[in-house]
């Protein structure tokens, strides 16, 4: 994706009264009009909604969830990863429909020396494999194991490529093809790659909750860019991730997109027509008609954590307005009395904020996922996950 450089000066001059021109919908007010005042009304009543409305505009409706023909494969246990440190897994998860037969070839490692079952973080990795090489004979900062295993967490990671691979095919390949009807063309609000790729984590899941040593209740789903914007919709239609963290997922992910700033509607749906459905580039330079925006996929997450990472060279993803969607999402989090993000001012650079359910830091730097990074988001779980555990 293209790079946009912002000066730091200026970029430290940002703050949170950009928003103040836009007319953002209002997560709390129904179609209908009604005000939701309680986090009962907001689960019954207005998180369904918005969920419809991202499913029917934005990210496409998956045709089905949990198949009945998932089955998971221990392919290899290794009591001795990394010196030692860990126990290594790599597990085959299986699916199958009526266009034929998929894998997820999951790599997991386990702290040994800690208390079972242990939380952890999935990466839905969208770089080249070797960014998750179970090997470790290839180390990478963007899925530091070694780090987050010394920290205390479970590291699994999966290929995105797995469920569909990132190209406009004609939703022929992956599981749009495995699960798609042969019979009917395809609607306007049928998944697209991002949402396929979400399902996928979904099965990983469907995985963690079976296997003893994860404790499937505090684990995170993490992705970077197109990945982060996979696993907020993740996160959103998910709820059993614990922790969902989007690092510099911009346009269509955490960005808010009637700011206009960076990667546009218009853009994205030219450079990528698969990710999203049909429907979406009907608001090609029609963002104030799109009837949802970004930080009410936000809010989709509460009263469970969410953190959002921006970078100060990454203008393309628009880091205040990832900012400002985890501002605007905070209001969920109060009806359940909550803190969202604590904060309606820009940070500094390199300084994260992360005492509310919402996280975020902006870092210095480009477009990437960087061992800081992760540094960050295991400070946010060790602060909320570890509490709670006392």
């Amino acid at each position: 994706m293209k790079l946009v450089l912002i000066p730091t000066i200026i970029f430290l001059a940002m703050t949170a009264h950009a928003a103040d021109d836009l007319s953002l919908p209002d997560p709390l007010k129904t179609l209908a009009g009604q005000k939701i005042v309680s986090s009962k009304e907001w689960r019954s009543t207005r998180r369904p909604e918005i969920l419809e409305l991202f499913r029917a505009n934005v990210y496409g409706r998956a045709p089905v969830g949990r198949p009945a023909e998932l089955t998971f494969e221990l392919k290899e246990t290794t009591e001795t990863a990394l010196s030692g440190k860990a126990t290594r897994k790599l597990v085959d998860i299986h699916f199958s429909g009526p266009g034929g037969k998929g894998t997820i070839r999951l790599a997991v490692f386990i702290p040994n020396n800690v208390p079972k079952p242990v939380p952890g973080l999935l990466l839905i990795c969208n770089r080249d494999r070797t960014n998750i090489d179970p090997s470790r004979k290839t180390k990478s900062p963007f899925w530091p194991v070694e780090r987050i295993v010394e920290r205390g967490y479970v590291a699994a990671a999966f290929h995105n490529s797995d469920l569909d691979p990132d190209m406009n095919d004609g939703f022929k390949d992956g599981v749009h093809g495995i699960y798609d009807s042969v019979d009917a063309p395809r609607s306007p609000d049928a998944w697209g790659t991002i949402a396929a790729w979400a399902w996928g984590a979904s099965r990983v899941m469907d995985y963690f909750e079976t296997d003893r040593d994860i404790d499937a209740t505090r684990m995170g789903v993490v992705g970077h860019s197109r990945g982060g914007k996979t696993s907020l919709w993740c996160g959103a239609v998910d709820e059993r991730f614990a922790l969902v963290v989007s690092n510099e997922s911009g346009c269509t992910g955490a960005a808010l997109a009637r700011r206009k700033k960076g990667e546009s509607i218009k853009a994205i749906n030219r450079g990528f027509p698969h990710w999203f459905c049909a429907k979406y580039k009907q608001y090609n330079d029609k963002e104030n008609e799109l009837p949802v925006d970004q930080h009410e996929l936000i809010a989709l997450m509460a009263p469970r954590l969410v953190y959002v990472a921006s970078a100060a060279g990454d203008g393309w993803a628009d880091p205040e307005g990832e900012f400002l969607a985890c501002v605007h999402a905070a209001s969920v989090y109060r009806l359940f009395g909550l803190p969202g993000l604590g904060s309606t001012s820009f940070p500094p650079l390199d300084h994260p904020l992360n005492s509310g359910h919402i996280g975020y830091h902006v870092r210095s730097g480009k477009h990437n996922l960087l061992e800081s990074d992760w540094n960050c988001f295991m400070d946010f779980a060790d602060k909320h996950w570890k509490k709670s555990q006392q």
